[in-house]
């Protein structure tokens, strides 16, 4: 009599098979119509301003000179010396931020991945970087560090007999790339370190069994390992490195000259220091087509990782 019991409690009834049903049946889009609408209408409303103005005669100073351009402002930028520097300079800040951050960050992670004595001190001061805003950042390098009377580097060139360096006005685009990767260095460190702490504990220790020294262990099984987790650094990382402007606009203004003006310093000049809104609004244009290029190749790239 029990088991019979035990076996009929089993079964669903027919209201319980109803209810699962009418649960999987419901229509949800009223209820996330609200967010997606709200969503759509924030990304698709400053990208149709800008492209309409982008096709406009729209400069502050002479707000006389109006009507439709045409290609007038593509072409005028397309022209310009100073987009295509200001694209080279994007792209050379990119990809040296994003070596010095996934090499180091790698390292590092190896390095935090060991027992030491106080490490967890050690990983909160790697971290705590991350959580500094980009304009305190670049005024404490500025100010503080690079500064070439009153900076710490200049206080040990000083000592060492040397002549203080004047980085933002001998090298600027290397200052705000060091000023940028000290920034992000310890969110490739937290990724990396852990996507190292997910590796299964048997394998090393079997690699170890088999003779394996530490060189072995990185490059074959650490390095292989961490594949993934660097695809994800590099497409995080450079999605926001192509929109670097603060860290350039508090310790350079973009100069000397052009030397360190990236394409995003390079629209707010257009947009604030010329006041010319079309020319703006057209190397805005051409600022998303740049980064949804490159967001596709990275995508592909990681997607074909993954599958792998």
């Amino acid at each position: 009599m029990a088991s019979t019991t035990t076996a009929t409690a089993t079964v669903p009834t027919a209201e319980e098979k109803l209810g699962a049903r009418s649960r999987r049946n419901v229509n949800t889009a009223p209820l996330v119509a609200p967010s997606v609408i709200l969503l759509f209408l924030w990304m698709i409303v400053p990208l149709a301003m800008t492209l309409w103005f982008s096709f406009q005669y729209y400069n502050l100073l002479d707000p006389a000179v109006g009507g439709f351009a045409g290609f007038e402002n593509y072409t005028f930028l397309l022209t310009d010396p100073s987009l295509w520097t200001a694209m080279a300079n994007t792209l050379f800040l990119v990809f040296w931020v994003l070596v010095i951050t996934v090499g180091l960050g790698t390292l590092l992670a190896v390095l935090f991945d060991q027992e030491f004595y106080g490490r967890s001190i050690a990983r909160l001061l790697a971290i705590a970087p991350f959580f500094v805003m980009p304009t305190v950042s670049a005024l404490i390098w500025k100010n503080m560090l690079m500064h070439p009377v009153n900076g710490l580097f200049a206080y040990f060139a000083r000592s060492l007999g040397l002549p203080p360096i004047d980085f933002f006005g001998s090298f600027p685009l290397t200052s705000v790339i060091i000023i940028v990767a000290w920034q992000w260095l310890p969110f490739a460190l937290l990724i990396l370190l852990t996507a190292i702490q997910s590796l299964d504990s048997e394998q090393k220790e079997a690699a170890r069994m088999d003779g394996a020294g530490p060189f072995s262990m990185f490059f074959f099984i650490i390095l292989p390992h961490l594949g993934r987790a660097i695809s994800v650094v590099i497409m995080i990382e450079t999605i926001f490195l192509l929109s670097v402007f603060a860290e350039i606009y508090v310790t350079t203004s973009g100069g000397p000259g052009l030397a360190s003006t990236n394409l995003a310093f390079l629209i707010y000049l257009r947009a604030l220091r010329e006041y010319d809104v079309g020319g703006a609004s057209a190397a805005g244009v051409i600022a998303v087509i740049l980064a949804n290029i490159v967001a596709v190749f990275l995508v592909r790239s990681i997607a074909k990782n993954i599958a792998d």
